[in-house]
């Protein structure tokens, strides 16, 4: 099944409280054998109990590229703010995100859609995107991308270097392209 299909069909049949049973209960393939033991996230939680963030959100990574064999990483965004990341693209990953909790805009290609708790968008791989919380509250989203690529170490390096991870120059080794500031940033004042 073609990635986009499939990740079309999940958005469609799997609420976001369910997501993690029902990657734990796939059948695993001859590249991805099962963990001996599964290795269950609960609400709130990082993977490996620490969180991260970009200064933006906080970040909780869900399921680690290691577990899908580099399929699959997925995270989740908490405490997602007004201003979110630069406008970018990936070369070899889609990106799919969820609205768990409050109100993100999104720019993917030249749409912009606002979207509620529940729903769910595509950004295809050489599309550029961003995102922001745009509510009274901030948002929560899950996002996951596939296959998982380098995104797992762009977080975590990012993280080091949080006054550079958007830059072009800090994202071209993690397979992003910076196409330019979000649409969503506020402009400072004249």
């Amino acid at each position: 099944m073609l990635r986009r299909s499939f990740l079309k069909a999940l958005a469609a049949i799997v609420p976001a409280g369910s997501m993690q049973s029902f990657l734990a209960a796939q059948a695993p393939t001859p590249s991805a054998p099962l963990p001996s033991r599964l290795h269950v996230v609960n609400p709130g939680e990082d993977y490996s109990n620490q969180p991260h963030s970009l200064g933006f959100s906080s970040i909780l990574f869900k399921v680690p590229t290691h577990e899908t064999n580099g399929g699959l990483f997925v995270i989740e965004h908490t405490n997602l703010l007004p201003g979110g990341p630069p406008l970018h693209l990936h070369l070899n990953q889609e990106e799919w995100f969820y609205v768990m909790d409050g109100e993100v805009a999104f720019q993917i290609g030249e749409q912009r859609v606002h979207l509620h708790p529940g729903a769910s968008v595509l950004a295809p791989r050489r599309v550029p995107h961003t995102f922001s919380s745009v509510g009274p509250t901030p948002s929560r989203l899950i996002i996951a991308f596939t296959p998982a690529g380098k995104m797992e170490q762009y977080f975590r390096d990012g993280e080091l270097n949080k006054d550079h991870a958007g830059d072009a120059e800090f994202m071209r080794p993690y397979e992003l392209e910076r196409v330019g500031p979000s649409p969503f940033w506020k402009q400072p004042s004249a």
